[in-house]
């Protein structure tokens, strides 16, 4: 089975201990998961750190600067075509500047009540569980 080694940032506004936190998610333009949602990011590229490759992912999925912050998971899920090992971290944008979507056709800032709100792909699905209990 073909492997694919990706990232994905859970950009926060505000603490994301706080009940008021949001989180930002992005609903995919292509491919065989076209209109699921998910947490933007990323295949890693040679040599990279997974800080590295989040860092450039997010600056060419949505043209923003960002701050990775604490490491959250790896998400290991078979789809059917590929395993899939996704690591997730905490991110806070830097900068001042709000997303701009490049590659996705919809974004929106989710409560954790909201979480559930949007159909997630079955990966990213993982990373809500972690949120919700977080």
């Amino acid at each position: 089975m073909k492997f694919i080694e990706v990232v994905a940032g859970v950009i926060c506004d505000g603490e994301r201990r706080s009940p008021a936190v949001k989180f930002f998610a992005t609903q995919r333009g292509y491919g065989d998961y076209k209109d699921f949602w998910e947490f933007p990011g990323g295949k890693m590229e040679p040599g990279e750190t997974p800080e590295q490759a989040l860092v450039r992912e997010l600056k060419e999925e949505l043209a923003v600067d960002v701050d990775v912050g604490d490491f959250i998971c790896t998400v290991d899920y078979d789809y059917p075509a590929f395993h899939l090992a996704m690591h997730c971290f905490y991110c806070t944008l830097a900068g001042g500047h709000a997303p701009t979507l490049v590659e996705h056709e919809a974004a929106r800032w989710l409560t954790r009540g909201e979480l559930h709100s949007v159909n997630w792909l079955p990966a990213d699905v993982e990373i809500v569980k972690f949120l919700e209990e977080a």
